[in-house]
């Protein structure tokens, strides 16, 4: 069974030094850097599946750095922040992160998110059950994580398509954001629950207004013309 790897970039060494102590301690794949233009050069030619990044960075910062990298990669990013305000953490989830920590975190929370977010690449491939979900005019696919729109390959990253697969499994009923946050990103979550309403945002952009419907004052609802079973 493949590692799942991870990126590091934060110039705190005393961070780095925590962080990359846990993740080895836990067998995990890593490689760390500590300017932002470092870190992206590491994203590049290591492909990892999960980035910790840190907001305030020499250089080149945290937000462009997530921004050049969404260009390339998909990974699940897991942003640290010093600041509190909440405008700060909502632009970040905003530019493409998947989630935060502000700072000073506990290691052991973050580890309990990297393997609720890891936890996808650490089972066998024999053991995924490959579900397929057909609708009127959406197509998706578990096994090979694929998303057609009217026969349009749409282009999602991993926690957009984990969200998306678990509205279409209750297609017609809606979720609140809790059990979203429950389902999806897989753990007890303290953060904002805005964290949800920011990338149902993002699915909106790439598939269309029509599909997920806001049930206001409750949560979200998948709909579509006619489902078909596959």
């Amino acid at each position: 069974m493949e590692k799942a790897k991870i990126v590091v970039i934060d110039d705190e060494p005393g961070i780095l030094n925590v962080v990359t102590a846990y993740l080895r301690s836990e067998g995990y794949d890593f490689r760390t850097a500590s300017d932002g233009n470092e870190g992206l050069k590491t994203i590049h030619t290591y492909q990892p599946d999960l980035i910790i990044l840190d907001v305030m960075l020499p250089g080149m910062d945290g937000m462009e750095v997530l921004s050049q990298l969404r260009r390339e990669s998909n990974a699940y990013v897991i942003m640290l922040t010093a600041r509190s305000e909440e405008t700060d953490k909502l632009v970040g989830l905003t530019v493409g992160a998947d989630d935060y920590l502000t700072k000073p975190f506990s290691p052991r929370e973050l580890m309990a998110r990297v393997k609720a977010a890891l936890r996808r690449y650490q089972k066998p491939t024999a053991d995924v059950e490959r579900k397929i979900y057909t609708f009127d005019q959406v197509r998706i696919d578990s096994g090979s994580r694929k998303i057609s729109v009217d026969g349009r390959e749409i282009d999602l990253t991993s926690l957009e398509f984990d969200l998306l697969v678990t509205l279409a499994e209750h297609h017609g009923l809606v979720l609140t954001r809790q059990q979203l946050l429950e389902k999806v990103w897989g753990y007890d979550y303290f953060g904002d629950l805005r964290v949800v309403d920011v990338h149902i945002g993002h699915l909106r952009q790439k598939l269309g207004e029509k599909f997920i419907e806001t049930v206001r004052g409750t949560g979200y609802r998948f709909e579509d013309k006619e489902e078909k079973n596959v």
